[in-house]
């Protein structure tokens, strides 16, 4: 007679309890000890006051604009007016000057000003990152030390070679001057030496010349940064009051800023129009960064300013 052994487990294998809800209970401990450590706890109130102080001005200034004139040059300062909200000094400001082609001048000027800038400054920083040539170190270090220099100091000599151009009161005077960025070309320059050299050396192997692996291989992988300049670079074209306004005298030429510093200076100081008159101004960069956020906060990551 055959008897047959039924197998018998290992008895080296002893399953043991489960863990997991113990090993799922201490890790959200471990999260919520980190999230309630006090040095985060300091930074989010810290991050908390400073967006209120910076918020707090804008929203007086939209307050105030809603106010009539009467109201906003009372004492004591209040911050809801008794006799209610009113559009008059937008009404005013609207009224008095001639904002729609302001805009449009801005709008013209900022996004060729953007344009070119990128343009000029890409070209520059991938130069002074990849090409190898005489006096690129001494080029480089120029185009730092010019960083330095105040803008208001350039005034005389570029109104001078404006003048000898013919260009006074055109869009290229005040386009052409703001053009050249040494802060950009710095930026880019730095973003462009972590691009892998080993892509543009196998593009090349593959016969691209120096353009084209430019143009098909490093701006691709710029992307990010070069939205962020982009969009620095038009927030500082369209807030320039100076410079259009010391270049150009005729009205049609306008920008917002300086149009605007018109009608207030017209009609002396109404503080409720000048309120009005700041969110108008203001209002379209307000809807630029909404929209794109998301590439300013990509561009501090990859640039080294989120902490990287």
């Amino acid at each position: 007679m055959t008897t047959t052994v039924a197998p018998q487990p290992n008895a080296a294998y002893r399953p043991g309890p489960r863990r997991t809800g113990r090993l799922s209970a201490a890790a959200n401990l471990r999260v919520g000890e980190r999230f309630a450590s006090p040095g985060r706890i300091v930074a989010i109130v810290a991050l908390v006051v400073m967006a209120v102080g910076w918020l707090l001005p804008f929203l007086w200034a939209v307050v105030t604009s809603f106010k009539s004139e009467a109201t906003a040059a009372a004492t004591p300062v209040t911050l809801l007016p008794p006799d209610g909200f009113t559009t008059d000094a937008y009404t005013s400001v609207l009224r008095e000057g001639n904002v729609p082609l302001w805009t449009w001048n801005s709008l013209v000027t900022a996004v060729a000003i953007t344009a070119l800038t990128l343009a000029v400054s890409a070209l520059a920083a991938y130069a002074l990152a990849r090409v190898d040539f005489t006096g690129r170190k001494w080029l480089f270090w120029v185009i730092v030390a010019s960083i330095i220099v105040p803008p208001p100091v350039l005034i005389v000599p570029l109104f001078y070679e404006m003048l000898a151009l013919n260009l006074v009161d055109t869009y290229w005077a005040i386009i052409l001057p703001q053009v050249v960025n040494p802060a950009m070309v710095f930026i880019l320059k730095k973003f462009f030496e972590q691009v892998p050299i080993e892509l543009e050396d196998a593009a090349r192997m593959d016969g691209a010349g120096r353009l084209r692996v430019f143009w098909n291989i490093v701006l691709p992988l710029s992307r990010p940064i070069l939205a962020a300049v982009g969009i620095f670079v038009f927030i500082a074209a369209w807030n320039n009051f100076l410079w259009p306004f010391i270049i150009t005298s005729d009205a049609s030429l306008m920008t917002l800023p300086v149009g605007l510093q018109t009608v207030k200076s017209a009609y002396g100081l109404q503080y409720a129009q000048t309120m009005a008159a700041a969110v108008l101004a203001a209002l379209p960069l307000i809807i630029v960064f909404l929209f794109f956020q998301r590439q300013i906060i990509r561009g501090f990551s990859t640039t080294g300013f989120g902490g990287q």
